[in-house]
Order: C-alpha cells, then sequence, then structure tokens
C-alpha cells in the first residue's frame, strides 16, 4: 500500500477542522508537515483531495469520495489496537449481560462457573427480557439476541445459530396421537393443541413445507410471551410446539420432546449475535466474555 496511516490521519483531520493550521495543532505537528503529509497523499493519488483558498479549504468531489473511504480504514485500525488492548488487560469491574430467558438458563448459567473461575474480578450482572431491550436505557453492557438484527448502531458478534423443530412431549402424542399431514395442525377438527409465542408473529412461522413450500404460518391455542415457558408446557404434554434447538437438545436426547415431520421440516437456523456500544472502557470485560462462550460453545455451536 502506498498510501500511509499518516497520511490518511492528516487528511482526514484537515477535513474536520477546515485548517491545516488547526489540523497541525490538533495532530501535534508542524504547520508544512501536515502540508507535505498532504502533499505526498494527493501525489500518489494522482489526483487533488482538497481546493486551498485564502479564506478555507474545501473537498473536491474525489476528495469527498476518498474521505469516506479513508475514515473506514482509520476506523479498523483503531478497532484492532483496542481489541488488542482489551486482550492484554485484566478484565475487572461490573459486567451487566441481556438475554432472552431460554438462552439464559440453557446457554449462559451453564457457563457462568467457568468464566468466574478464570475471571474472577468481573462481576456479572445477569438480566433476562424476553423482547428487544434499548441497551442504553436499562443500562446494559451486552446483550445475547437471536434472530436477525436490525440495529445498526450496534456493534454485532456472531456466536452461532440454532436450528428450530416442531415438537411434542411422547405423553402429548399418547392422548392426541400423532399428526401425519401438516395441514392437521391448521385443522380444528384434529384436535391438536400448538403452542405459540404472543410477539412477534414471526415466532409463530413454524418450518413446515406448506402446499406452497412456504413456512406453515400457526395459529395457536395457547400463547406465552417466553419460549421457556412454552417449552415447560410442552413438557407438561399440554401441545405441539416450536422451539430453538439450544433449549430442547437435552429434552431430545432424553426423549422427553420428540421431533414431528422430520422429513417435511425445512432447515431454518436462528442467528444468535452478541450486540453491544463501542465502548474502550468495557472492551476488555466485553471480549472476555464473548470469547468465553465461543471458546466453550465450539466449532459447532448449538448444532446437533
Amino acid at each position: 500500500m502506498k498510501t500511509t496511516l499518516d497520511e490518511l490521519q492528516a487528511f482526514v483531520t484537515v477535513a474536520d477542522t477546515g485548517s491545516i493550521t488547526a489540523a497541525s495543532q490538533q495532530l501535534g505537528q508542524t504547520v508544512s508537515g501536515t502540508s507535505r503529509s498532504l502533499g505526498r497523499l494527493e501525489e500518489k493519488l494522482s489526483t487533488t483531495l482538497l481546493r486551498r483558498t485564502t479564506r478555507r479549504i474545501e473537498l473536491t468531489e474525489e476528495g469527498s469520495t476518498f474521505l469516506a473511504r479513508a475514515r473506514e480504514v482509520l476506523g479498523a485500525v483503531e478497532s484492532a489496537e483496542e481489541e488488542m488492548s482489551a486482550r492484554r488487560e485484566r478484565p475487572s469491574g461490573r459486567l451487566r449481560v441481556d438475554a432472552a430467558t431460554p438462552f439464559m438458563l440453557h446457554a449462559l448459567v451453564p457457563r457462568v462457573a467457568g468464566y468466574r473461575a478464570r475471571y474472577p474480578e468481573v462481576a456479572l450482572e445477569l438480566n433476562s427480557n424476553e423482547g428487544i431491550i434499548d441497551l442504553l436505557e436499562q443500562r446494559t453492557d451486552l446483550a445475547i439476541r437471536i434472530g436477525r438484527l436490525k440495529d445498526s448502531s450496534l456493534h454485532a458478534r456472531p456466536i452461532g445459530s440454532s436450528r428450530i423443530r416442531v415438537l411434542a412431549s411422547p405423553d402429548y402424542l399418547a392422548r392426541h396421537g400423532e399428526p401425519r399431514r401438516v395441514a392437521a395442525l391448521a385443522d380444528p377438527r384434529a384436535g391438536h393443541v400448538l403452542l405459540g409465542f404472543t410477539q412477534p408473529e414471526s415466532l409463530n412461522e413454524w418450518p413446515l413445507r406448506a402446499t406452497d413450500d412456504a413456512p406453515l404460518h400457526v395459529r395457536p391455542q395457547v400463547r406465552a410471551s417466553s419460549g421457556e415457558t412454552l417449552r415447560q408446557l410442552a413438557l407438561a404434554g399440554e401441545g405441539i410446539v416450536c422451539l430453538s434447538d439450544f433449549m430442547t437438545r437435552e429434552d431430545r436426547r432424553e426423549g422427553r420432546l420428540v421431533q414431528l415431520f422430520a422429513r417435511q421440516t425445512l432447515e431454518v437456523r436462528q442467528p444468535i449475535n452478541a450486540v453491544y456500544y463501542r465502548n474502550t472502557a468495557l472492551s476488555s470485560r466485553i471480549t472476555s466474555f464473548v470469547d468465553y462462550l465461543l471458546e466453550t460453545l465450539g466449532p459447532r455451536g448449538f448444532e446437533d
């Protein structure tokens, strides 16, 4: 790469301050040194980035385009430096973590003891919310979100994905019979009880191939806001449910829940991400926790 980071920094600072003199003061350089950096950059790029007048400095069209790229490069370098710094520091202080109840119980709680043994100076605060919260408003440092992300202002690290399946208990099937056709789930005459979510409604789209090969949208007779509540209802034989593998793996292995319509089930996986705002003061705690999750989950994550 011909361009240096010092030249990019000089260019961005001049563009932000609108003055070579002000940029030089901010960078701790001489005016001539900053001016030479800009000159070298324009020469390497064979283009004019800034128009210099007696009163002010303006970006050319090429300068505006290059400025956006320069910011990306400098931002990436800064993030990499922060990450390396975080890894060198000994994490300490309070770390507030939020996750939906099922993920908290089945994925995080079993890993708390190991994390605390490795990082005893971190004080964990674990909170459960079934919906998406505002991290700043709830004073939360790190949240685990399942499903597609919408908030682009958050930094996200993928920690895996989890398949969803349609399940029922042996007790329920003994009393109601096993449905033979997907269409039976939408037929009141079939006598089946469906367990689903109060919101969002998208969680009531089950990965079953309907007549048009689209996921089956069900109308549950019993609804709950928490997947853990639905799991407990299914274990009690109260109905048919659609839940994620991370919370039902042991139930399926032990035979407490049985998968229905295995051949008609579409391959649908829910992405799982750790999300947080960039904050240098917290970065070592956040990095240590997410790295520990990835390490203990292993390369296969939530897969069977």
